[in-house]
């Protein structure tokens, strides 16, 4: 029996045709809205889909056509020993055969080229849309979940295109084609071969439910041994093992789990042994029963049958199984991929927060002029962060903002900036309601400092060039020396070519600090904002931020969270925050007097802070 060229898509044994628990409880609504919105990402390579279904259409009736071919060369050629006929008909169902591979080839390469642009479109669809969601969807979302909808779930729809969709419509021409095809050789042996077909796939469902069952078990069981390998085989891991003499113990429970992976498989492996015996077994079954049929109706009945027609018969059911058994599966393929956009389209409904008004302004001349009137703010409806707080910073003046752990501190901050909006009252910059101002602006003539620096997987020039892409040499050195890291930078091998590594795990604490602090100098905003830029150093590394500081306190609008004494003495104001209002303000000596909260704080903290 002549083979034919490459068979239709999906479909293979052990195909996961199986849903979890979970998968069933949450099955997306299936709705004309959504399936217009899936599909109108393929609207702009309608042109190149049209090529692909045509493509499949030609390389599912050029699939089929060895099959039937093999017809003419047992009748024509062997039974009727033309040499002639059979070269003849060998030649053309291997040149049938070679097409159909190179129509498939092409048809892979455009389906390819159609998933990958569609993909493309997502991801910068996707990355753009999370770019504009305000801090509070970064705080309250799983950064992994979040990268997993960026990578995986998207990349999910790759296969999507190039698999179930495709599948679909080849198994489906495919089926139709070699129905068809035997329908049109006999009626009867064409009904026997339907009704045979199911047989093909009942031992291939019962196997793939068998084999996935095992497959989960052994992912759950390959998941506990990885935890064990992370818990006791890194090195605060196995320090904890060794300073305790758990090494018997996380032995043992490592061999157990171990034990268990193996017993896993051997079933595994031992289940699919079993469906091939059956299969076989199975999948004899039909072609027999052609044969037999065949074999009667030719000898008995119908004179006009041949061997080539039973053959071709034969093969044609055999091209039948593939598509049967894909297509059975196909409700869950479909049922994922559905749920694979709604968890995308999840994402991309979101909505924007914080955004520019369509008449937003932009600053021009801008001075630094602070002011929250009355302000409310809650993270959560339920739990208010800052209540009725009230306060202005003038052009050119710093504040100090001081407080308990959790008081509001780098709330109020965060909303300079706009990284939150305001649940009641106004945040104004130069008399203008930051919500009135375009982001783009009012960010460019804000710079914060935060407690924890982040600096990016690049050299010390790339992380300073973040603040200002086109800044020169002379610019960045300037910076560098005004933060004092300019010195550390002279001494290191590259200069400002150094490699500061993953967050910046290559430079000390205060280091990575001073560099924020140059990379902040070469942005030169408006107004500065040091969110406990000092907290974590030594008394050397505060004293080298805290001089780079000063001046810039002294000279341009400034606004300083902190616990050390020497940064708040430099303020011109203090406020005291407490459970989210300004319970004080005044300066250190008229707060220490007071006798409240602050000298509360400077008995506890500040003045520890000053002798250290």
């Amino acid at each position: 029996m002549a083979g034919g060229g490459p068979g239709p898509r999906g479909g293979g044994a052990f195909t996961r045709g199986y849903m979890t628990e979970e998968e069933k409880a949450n099955q997306p609504k299936v709705t004309g809205a959504l399936l217009k919105r899936v599909f109108s990402y393929l609207k702009p390579y309608w042109k190149q889909l049209a090529l692909v279904l045509a493509l499949i259409a030609i390389s599912a009736i050029l699939n089929l056509l060895p099959s039937i071919l093999t017809g003419r060369i047992i009748d024509d050629g062997l039974m009727k020993q033309d040499l002639g006929k059979l070269v003849f008909y060998i030649l053309l169902s291997l040149g049938i055969t070679l097409g159909a591979s190179l129509i498939g080839v092409a048809d892979t390469y455009i389906n390819t080229w159609i998933a990958q642009h569609i993909t493309y479109d997502m991801r910068n669809q996707m990355y753009k849309h999370l770019q504009k969601m305000s801090q509070k969807f970064f705080t309250s979302n799983n950064q992994g979940d979040i990268i997993t909808r960026m990578t995986s779930d998207i990349g999910g729809v790759e296969r999507v295109i190039t698999s179930t969709f495709s599948s679909i419509l080849s198994n489906s021409l495919t089926l139709i084609v070699a129905l068809v095809a035997m329908y049109q050789r006999n009626w009867i042996l064409a009904t026997i071969g339907i009704v045979v077909v199911p047989l093909f796939t009942l031992p291939t469902r019962q196997a793939g439910k068998t084999r996935w069952k095992l497959t989960q078990e052994s992912q759950a069981c390959n998941d506990e041994i990885n935890g064990i390998l992370n818990e006791t085989m890194s090195v605060s891991g196995q320090l904890l093992v060794k300073l305790f003499g758990k090494e018997k113990k996380e032995y043992k429970r490592y061999k157990q789990v171990n034990q268990k992976m193996i017993k896993l498989n051997i079933k595994e492996g031992m289940a699919g042994r079993w469906f091939r015996v059956v299969l076989t077994t199975f999948t004899s079954i039909g072609p027999m029963l052609i044969y037999l049929v065949g074999g009667v109706l030719m000898m008995k009945y119908d004179h006009n049958i041949t061997v080539g027609d039973i053959t071709v018969m034969v093969g044609l059911l055999g091209k039948m199984y593939m598509p049967v058994n894909s297509l059975l599966n196909i409700q869950v393929d479909w049922i994922r991929s559905m749920a694979l956009f709604t968890r995308i389209f999840e994402y991309l409904d979101m909505p924007i927060d914080i955004k520019d008004k369509p008449d937003a302004k932009s600053l021009i001349n801008a001075k630094g002029n602070i002011k929250f009137e009355h302000v409310d703010f809650a993270y959560e409806e339920d739990k208010m962060i800052l209540k009725d707080v009230s306060f202005e910073l003038k052009e050119g003046k710093s504040i100090a903002i001081v407080g308990p752990s959790g008081s509001g501190k780098s709330t109020i901050i965060n909303l300079i900036p706009r990284l939150y909006d305001v649940n009641a009252g106004s945040v104004t910059f130069d008399g203008v309601d930051v919500r009135d101002l375009k982001l783009s602006s009012l960010r460019d003539h804000v710079g914060v400092v935060s407690q924890e620096t982040y600096l990016f997987n690049g050299t010390i020039r790339d992380n300073l060039r973040y603040a200002k892409e086109k800044a020169t040499e002379e610019k960045m050195i300037e910076a560098c020396k005004k933060a004092n890291i300019y010195d550390f930078i002279q001494q290191a091998e590259n200069g400002l070519d150094t490699m500061v590594g993953n967050r910046g795990l290559k430079l000390s604490g205060g280091e990575k600090q001073r560099i924020s602090i140059a990379r902040l100098l070469l942005k030169d905003p408006t107004v500065f904002i040091f969110d406990e830029a000092t907290s974590a150093l030594d008394s050397i590394s505060e004293s080298k931020i805290q001089e780079a500081i000063d001046p810039i306190i002294q000279s341009r609008t400034s606004i300083l969270i902190a616990h050390r004494l020497s940064t708040i003495l430099a303020a011109d104001e203090i406020l005291v925050v407490k459970e989210g209002h300004i319970v004080e303000r005044g300066t250190h000596k008229e707060l220490v007097d007071a006798g409240g909260v602050y000298q509360e704080l400077y008995e506890t903290q500040f003045s520890k802070a000053a002798e250290s």
